[in-house]
């Protein structure tokens, strides 16, 4: 007997609160979801958007990648709330650096997740975390990054330059009705790393919102990560 996956679905994961620390001093609180009976094959380091438009750890693409990978895809996901953000997990000290002293914060998580020896760490960010994940995800242990909804607002064309000469994979998906950035802007905009992967979602908006936006993002995260689980079930 198979039970479809639906929106407040939540399978099996070993989850543990845990806090941050800063190397400016602060500390941030999460959650790491790990596989139930079995090591991790990668890592996920979640990068929530904007806290002063409601972004936080629980923001709800990055909550259901917690409650169904770990399970689906054998993956490690790490969120957390950057400085000065709350969610029912607690508030992390600090305040909002308008992405700057955010770099302290996605740190943080980068040492987190090599001290725990978390394997093939790539940032997820959305909105205002890809924001972060471009300015300041080029750390030796992140394989590559996937960005959700970038705006390309904070994130300027030099910090695309800086991952262009690096070479890693970097993954943008748009949507076709986003508030920001529009795909045919972001083909032009992305053009300038040529490894880079710009995927317009039709019909998609800003926030992911329903049930088929979430499932299609969660598959584009897992194809690029681990491709052996890709496509995602629907059920279980």
């Amino acid at each position: 007997m198979t039970t479809e996956i639906r929106a407040a679905t939540v399978l099996a994961a070993r989850r543990q609160d845990v806090v941050l620390h800063t190397s400016d001093g602060l500390e941030l609180v999460g959650e790491l979801a790990l596989p139930a009976d079995r090591e991790p094959v990668a890592t996920l380091v979640c990068l929530h958007p904007l806290p002063t438009h409601g972004g936080m750890m629980d923001s709800h693409v990055l909550r259901k990648a917690s409650y169904r990978l770990p399970a689906l895809a054998g993956l490690a996901v790490l969120r957390f709330n950057t400085r000065g953000t709350t969610s029912e997990r607690g508030t992390s000290q600090g305040a909002f650096e308008e992405g700057e002293g955010e770099r302290f914060d996605v740190a943080a998580a980068l040492e987190f997740a090599e001290y725990h020896d978390l394997p093939r760490v790539w940032l997820v960010g959305w909105s205002f975390g890809t924001e972060l994940a471009l300015k300041w995800g080029l750390d030796p242990s992140v394989e590559g990054a996937i960005l959700l909804s970038p705006p390309l607002h904070r994130a300027t064309d030099t910090d695309l330059d800086a991952w262009a000469a690096d070479g890693r994979p970097l993954v943008a998906l748009v949507p076709e009705l986003d508030d920001y950035l529009r795909p045919a802007e972001a083909v032009q905009r992305f053009a300038r790393v040529p490894r880079a992967e710009v995927v317009g979602v039709p019909g998609a908006k800003h926030l992911w919102v329903g049930e088929p936006s979430v499932r299609i993002v969660l598959n584009e995260i897992v194809q690029r990560v681990v491709p052996e689980a890709w496509p995602l079930p629907v059920s279980v």
